[in-house]
């Protein structure tokens, strides 16, 4: 059999593997457009069980789009605090107000439609109207790029976009012979993250394995090719915990760029010397007792945050920071996961009583 004779022979089996296999989710309790799609967006870059935690606290808090498009930016922010990509929180918002104005709060079922939304791309597209509506719409991520080069033996590299463009097409082809669309997405969605997983597959348990070419030529484990990725950027940061009685300072970082709009300790470029962290201080009107304090490193996709701190007891509270305490850093602002290490070594050195 060619390729595309193997994914019409994949339908059937695959979908009853999931109807009697698939795990228990929240987002699986029905198909409500919404709940599909802040599960959706959540998934791209955080594991099941990492997001499941996040997904409920968000859909507790904001149950509906309305709720969604009508959420302050802060309660925003910190819903979304340890996803990371805070970008994603926000197109979503700026969707579910679309969504309110031009749409009467009800999802657009066409994927022209949908695609126009901020923050929504194809994939996400076809999630959503495959999952919710039931439409014959493939959505293609990593885990269906990798079941799909193992079951055709496809050696071409899945980063590339015409291989994708690719999967796409001939997937599209064959879901009008699925019973239910919905089971087709989630089902190959299902066998990448649980049985077609990236390294050695679990092969015994795929309900496709007398299909896979990769399987029967034992390349299985070679399958898919990815391109080598690009080593990350290295930036080294100082980081200024400036202190204020019990309140810490805080500055928002530009609107544009790595974490964009976000609040952050002050900080400065560079693994400064004494004489530079001195030089910095005097210029931000600082004056007060300084200790060096922790170090930590934090990984973005292409970058990577080499990060020094300096703990300051400042004898003023310059007006070109805003000062928040220890509480309010915990419960209402959200803050990038970046500085949490930082936070966490504020309230550890507080429970030990630390003079400053």
């Amino acid at each position: 059999m060619d390729c595309q004779e193997i994914l019409a022979a994949m339908v059937a089996p695959l979908c009853l593997w999931y109807k009697e296999n698939q795990r228990i989710l929240p987002w699986r309790e029905n198909h409500d457009p919404y709940r599909v799609w802040v599960s959706e967006i959540m998934l791209q870059q955080t594991r099941v069980e990492a997001a499941m935690p996040y997904y409920q606290r968000f859909l507790e808090a904001l149950p509906t789009v309305s709720a969604l498009a009508d959420a302050p930016e802060e309660q925003l922010m910190k819903l979304w605090e340890g996803l990371g990509y805070y970008s994603r929180v926000r197109n979503m918002q700026k969707a579910a107000q679309t969504i309110v104005t031009e749409y009467g709060g009800q999802f657009p079922q066409d994927v022209a439609l949908l695609e126009k939304l901020p923050g929504i791309g194809d994939y996400t597209a076809g999630a959503v109207a495959s999952i919710a509506f039931g439409q014959p719409m493939p959505a293609v991520d990593g885990n269906v790029l990798r079941v799909l080069a193992r079951l055709c033996d496809d050696e071409r590299d899945i980063m590339l976009p015409q291989v994708k463009k690719d999967v796409k097409k001939a997937l599209s082809l064959v879901y009008p012979l699925a019973e239910d669309c919905s089971d087709l997405t989630q089902g190959l969605m299902e066998l990448g993250a649980m049985v077609c997983i990236p390294g050695v597959p679990r092969c015994d348990l795929c309900p496709l394995k007398d299909l896979c070419l990769a399987k029967k030529g034992n390349r299985e484990q070679l399958l898919p090719v990815r391109k080598a990725k690009t080593e990350k950027k290295r930036v080294a940061r100082t980081i200024f915990l400036l202190r204020h009685g019990e309140e810490f300072a805080l500055v928002k970082r530009a609107e544009k760029g790595v974490l964009a709009g976000m609040w952050e300790f002050p900080a400065m470029e560079g693994h400064g010397s004494l004489a530079e962290v001195d030089v910095w201080l005097k210029e931000h009107s600082i004056s007060g007792e300084k200790h060096r304090f922790i170090d930590s490193r934090h990984v973005f996709t292409h970058l990577i945050w080499d990060m020094q701190s300096y703990l300051v007891c400042s004898e003023n509270k310059p007006r070109e920071f805003a000062w928040f305490s220890l509480d309010e850093l915990l419960e209402s602002v959200a803050l990038p996961s970046a500085m949490k290490p930082f936070l966490k070594a504020l309230i550890e050195g507080q429970e030990k009583g630390s003079k400053l």
